[in-house]
């Protein structure tokens, strides 16, 4: 049960919600002259349709209107976007925790269950595994966040999908210079090259390059980091658009792992005294590029066309003891792989070739190459923190070939049916090159594949408001990471894992009028087969599948320029993630537990029940600027028998800052505290970790400041 304080801090979000809404909706009462409302063109759907008549639960997020930040990841721009969940760990070797709807809470690392793109180029592998690293604030436009059914257009591991488009470049010729620093000695300084095209045929152009460090919030938690990113944009005198992108990131960073709830009450920003011999870091480089292209051919058909290729590197130091690496089985304490992956995208559109109509066929072809290396982290003297003898040698491959088809009839004025079907298949193979002793052979390979059908029917009630219902069918593989460690044994593939597949069900309502932007969404998702963990042990996670699961919720939104340059914001959501089956125990050989047995009706970890968000801004073009954001986090339950929670937490955060420009220049400053009141919470929570070291503390009070400036030639 929650306690008082935490349903009085629910209410009192709420309360504030509704208070918004109220005070708003009775200034406005009076007034009869229309109002005109800008046009928010949606692409995550590619259905061609405004926000208002888009039959999904989609969000653009402006990066102009979250400025007043570092710059270093996500959870500095995706703030309330209702069903979305984003937790900072505080540590730069293990990326953000993202889930949507539920759906990627399991991740220990990196992002599960999500889809993600840059530029319209994947930053998910074929697999379903994916990073947010290299996704650069400085030169980002805007991002668009999709959930529910419609995600499944999108194929394997589409619980919700991220994408992220870089600014193109626009007007004259300038230079940013910019700096900007924080508690715990972060710093960062960026430099930002854009151009326009003076004529059709020529490329316009934006070039960003940064570099971060810092101490860390943590002991053993400092980190590097330098992102570079170019796009190059060509509109053709034909009426076609290319873009080509080129992406670097170069990352190292220690990992201060969990703490235990004595160790995390006791000193949060401790690192456990027995893994700082293991000196636990990881080393991540990273370069990938790619084009788009398209055509109109007439007034009734385009065709679409991307293509990219990128190679990753990735060496991480684990904090597995020698006497654990005895067994010869077993595949060491560092990991070490370098990943060559490509794919492309190819599509047709056709507009009214029918009445009323639009029609989309394509097919998505991605690949990935993958040599994996195990080796001890010790040397002959026992030292930790080295790389030593080799304990693993495979290489893994995979690859996937979907055909989709979406079509969408306008058959009545204020009616319209949008569909879709996806071929979804993904194909494994793992060639064992360590075969020593008792060591066999683990090579093998699989296949799955899954017909995903969508369907969803708008009812234009109003020109401004409006209503859908939609329907799709979801799948979701484990990932090659997911599968390294078998749930029993020590070594070899786990190509017993399953994938998992979901029905899901979603009803909402959007309106957009002087009143501002409301939407209100009830879902449900039913899934068979889910992927969950089985337990994160000494830096290895393995993975097992539960016969079914439960996710039901309701997401609340709603936006508003209340006067001028005066905006608010403010969110809600609800979701009841249960197991909905017993999942037996696992024991190994030995008669051990090793993933013990869950209950049917016990609650998703990593979940919580309830979120909300209020946020107020005076962003004017130039001049003083300010904002204060408040977020409110339920409890989330650390493992799947329930016996432990990081408790709820609400943080506020306020920044102000000053842009003056003329016509050559343009200066930038800001000042900002996050968790103002100096709330003492856990950020995320390593699901299932075998040590109960459950706890990633967050950050206290804290700040940041900035200053760019940018000269036009």
């Amino acid at each position: 049960m929650q306690s008082k304080s935490q349903i009085k801090s629910i209410n009192m979000t709420l309360l504030c919600l509704t208070a918004c809404i109220c005070q708003n909706l009775y200034a406005e009462a009076g007034s009869t002259e229309p109002v005109l409302l800008p046009t928010l063109k949606i692409e995550a759907t590619r259905t061609d349709t405004d926000w208002l008549a888009t039959p999904a639960s989609v969000y653009r997020i402006e990066q102009k209107n979250n400025e007043n930040n570092l710059g270093i990841n996500l959870s500095e721009t995706l703030k309330g976007v209702p069903g979305l969940q984003l937790n900072n760990r505080e540590n730069y070797a293990q990326d953000l925790q993202l889930s949507m709807r539920g759906f990627g809470a399991r991740s220990t690392f990196g992002v599960r269950g999500i889809r993600l793109y840059v530029d319209g180029i994947p930053a998910t592998m074929p697999d379903g595994q994916g990073q947010t690293s290299n996704i650069d604030l400085s030169s980002l436009d805007h991002i668009e966040v999709l959930g529910g059914p419609f995600s499944s257009l999108y194929g394997n591991s589409s619980g919700g999908t991220i994408l992220t488009t870089t600014k193109q470049g626009q007007g004259r010729d300038s230079i940013e210079l910019g700096y900007a620093g924080g508690s715990h000695n972060k710093g960062r300084a960026d430099i930002v090259l854009q151009g326009g095209a003076d004529k059709a045929n020529e490329p316009s152009y934006v070039v960003s390059s940064s570099y971060f460090d810092t101490d860390g919030y943590r002991d053993h938690s400092s980190a590097k980091k330098v992102l570079s990113n170019a796009k190059l944009t060509w509109d053709l005198d034909d009426g076609s658009k290319v873009n080509w992108v080129m992406n670097h990131v170069d990352i190292n960073a220690d990992d201060p792992q969990g703490l235990t709830r004595d160790q995390w009450k006791a000193n949060p920003k401790q690192q456990v005294p027995f893994l700082k011999q293991f000196d636990v870091r990881k080393e991540i480089n990273q370069t990938q590029t790619g084009v788009n292209w398209l055509k109109p051919l007439d007034d009734h058909n385009e065709v679409y066309a991307m293509a990219y290729v990128g190679h990753r590197e990735v060496t991480q130091y684990q904090s597995i003891p020698n006497t654990a690496q005895a067994n010869p089985r077993h595949a060491g304490g560092v990991i070490d792989f370098s990943r060559d992956y490509y794919g492309t995208d190819l599509r047709w559109t056709g507009k009214d070739l029918l009445p009323n109509t639009r029609f989309t066929a394509g097919f998505a072809f991605d690949a990935m190459d993958e040599d994996r290396q195990g080796y001890e982290n010790f040397d002959s003297n026992g030292h930790y923190g080295v790389k030593g003898n080799l304990r693993r040698d495979e290489n893994n491959t995979l690859w996937n070939l979907d055909p989709y088809l979406q079509a969408s009839w306008q058959f009545l004025p204020t009616l319209r049916l949008d569909t879709g079907l996806r071929y979804s298949n993904v194909h494994y193979q793992s060639k064992d090159h360590y075969i020593q002793g008792t060591n066999g052979d683990d090579s093998g390979k699989t296949d799955y594949d899954k017909l995903l059908p969508s369907a969803a029917f708008t009812w234009e009630i109003t020109p401004q408001l409006s209503s859908y219902v939609s329907y799709a069918k979801g799948f979701e593989t484990p990932t090659f990471t997911e599968m390294a460690y078998p749930t029993t044994g020590t070594s070899g593939i786990n190509f017993g894992l399953k994938p998992s597949t979901s029905d899901n069900y979603e009803l909402g309502l959007k309106t957009q009028n002087s009143f501002g932007n409301f939407t209100a969404a009830i879902f449900q998702s039913k899934t068979q087969d889910d992927i969950v963990s089985g337990e994160a042990n000494n830096g290895r996670n393995t993975f097992r599948n539960a016969d079914q699961t439960l996710r039901e919720g309701l997401e609340l939104s709603w936006n508003k320029n209340l006067w001028r340059d005066l905006t608010a914001q403010a969110s809600y959501s609800y979701l009841d993630a249960t197991f909905d089956a017993e999942v037996p125990q696992i024991t190994d050989v030995n008669g051990n537990v090793i993933a013990a047995r869950v209950a049917d009706g016990n609650y998703i970890p990593g979940v919580a029940k309830n979120q909300a968000y209020v946020a107020l801004g005076w962003q004017p073009e130039t001049g003083f600027n300010a904002g204060l954001d408040v977020r409110y986090m339920d409890k989330i339950y650390v493992n799947d028998t329930n016996t432990d929670t990081a408790p709820s937490y609400t943080v506020t955060s306020a920044n102000v800052g000053y842009v003056w420009k003329n016509v050559d220049w343009k200066v930038r400053t800001f000042a900002r505290v996050d968790n103002v009141f100096d709330e003492d919470y856990v950020g995320s929570v390593i699901v299932n970790d075998g040590n109960s070291r459950f706890f990633e503390p967050a950050d206290g009070l804290n700040w940041s400041a900035g200053l760019s400036v940018t000269k036009a030639f």
